[in-house]
């Protein structure tokens, strides 16, 4: 008789966000007569910029076109667009990062689960807490994270990092020695990050333990502070031991559109073995290629217009984040983040649970945010609302807050 893979049956409940759109589902439909404010999943707002929809639009009629048709796109991507990611995400940035080292692909919540595989079960991963669920909720998948204790809701091989008030929610180098480090910066969902220095530390700490970090750069185009690095590569000695993930979903809108990219730099080697070679293997086998045309509307965001176009739409979110940020400070909340990144932190009221006051905050205000807990057990009492949504209904839901 067949098996499964048990270390599936091992994860506690569902997804984090699945989790919350079925109690939001459940709460709509006993209640069809309230208007629900959405301000939980990262979900964006803004309509695909003019420079995307047009390069979109001549990419579908080259696919109506004999002489201009298009396939199978290459193992690692067309190379119009890693030559425009590798030009302005890199070599304008000072990183000698070339084109045949970035991967394109669906996006980087694909990347972030694939990417555990290159590595040995044995490994031992380190990550922040709190902290984006599929990076611990992979691992558990390949079984690389022990056993789980519901009563403090780790995991018996993770190496917790804990990012916390007392310590500005930046984390510490771990008193064990771990093989594989997540790094989310800026952070989802606390909206903070390293400055430059701080990363530079971290470098210099994988390279001396021999670890490798996993990268998660999404939110990148979000920074507006100067010492925060645009990428790790920024750092000396980065390309012996990073990996790093990147979107266009917040950055261009693309959620809906998918596509995204891993840099693996030729130097980042495991004894002989190069994961650079390794990372192709596994994608050329299981991934096709994200679509022409949606790769065409990827080369768009590097176009002059797109880059003008969506630096207003982040302008747009980032107001959002300010009036969240400010409103909530008036009202009374302790907040966080909302700088550097399109998410605010805040404490919840009255020692509140963060099920508690998700249950609290859609029952009585009808507005949807994400609980701390799902990002991990040091996430507890902590609440974190996006500023994707429209500015009219970012303003109408903080209206509705204040009233509680």
């Amino acid at each position: 008789m067949f098996k499964v893979n048990d270390n599936y049956q091992k994860l506690p409940g569902s997804y984090l966000f699945s989790t919350i759109a079925r109690k939001v589902s459940e709460y709509q439909t006993a209640h069809p007569d309230k208007t629900l404010i959405r301000l939980g999943i990262g979900d964006v707002t803004q309509p695909l910029a003019p420079a995307i929809i047009d390069a979109l639009h001549r990419a579908v009629d080259e696919m109506g076109d004999a002489a201009t048709f298009r396939g199978y796109a290459p193992d690692l991507g067309y190379e119009f667009l890693r030559d425009a990611i590798a030009q302005n995400d890199y070599r304008a940035r000072g990183c000698e990062i070339s084109a045949d080292e970035i991967f394109v692909s669906d996006g980087a919540k694909s990347d972030s689960g694939n990417i555990q595989e290159i590595f040995s079960v044995d490994n031992r991963i380190a990550v922040c807490d709190p902290v984006y669920p599929v990076y611990v909720d992979s691992n558990v998948m390949a079984g690389r994270t022990g056993t789980y204790d519901p009563s403090s809701e780790v995991w018996s091989k993770v190496i917790y990092m804990p990012c916390t008030k007392e310590n500005g929610f930046v984390p510490e180098f771990p008193r064990e020695t771990p093989d594989m480090i997540y790094l989310c910066l800026p952070n989802n969902p606390t909206g903070t990050t390293l400055t430059k220095a701080q990363l530079q530390e971290w470098v210099d700490y994988a390279n001396r333990v021999g670890a490798v970090i996993i990268y998660d750069g999404a939110y990148e185009a979000y920074i507006s502070e100067s010492d925060v690095a645009h990428t790790i590569y920024e750092c000396e000695g980065a390309k012996t031991c990073a990996i790093e993930l990147k979107s266009f979903s917040k950055n261009a809108g693309f959620t809906g559109v998918r596509l995204g990219y891993t840099v693996v730099p030729k130097e980042l080697k495991c004894g002989d073995v190069s994961l650079h070679a390794m990372w192709a293997r596994r994608h050329g086998t299981k991934f096709n290629g994200a679509p022409y045309i949606v790769q065409r509307a990827g080369e768009a965001v590097y176009s002059e217009a797109g880059k003008a176009q969506l630096a207003g739409q982040i302008a747009y979110y980032m107001k959002n984040a300010a009036a969240i940020r400010n409103g909530l400070t008036e009202a009374g909340f302790e907040t966080f983040g909302g700088v550097n990144a399109p998410y605010i932190w805040l404490k919840t009221p009255d020692q509140m649970t963060s099920w508690e006051f998700f249950d609290y905050l859609l029952e009585t205000a009808n507005v949807v945010g994400t609980p701390g807990s799902g990002f991990g057990p040091s996430g507890e009492g902590y609440f974190r609302l996006t500023a994707f949504g429209t500015y009219e209904n970012t303003l109408a839901a903080l209206e509705r807050i204040k009233k509680l």
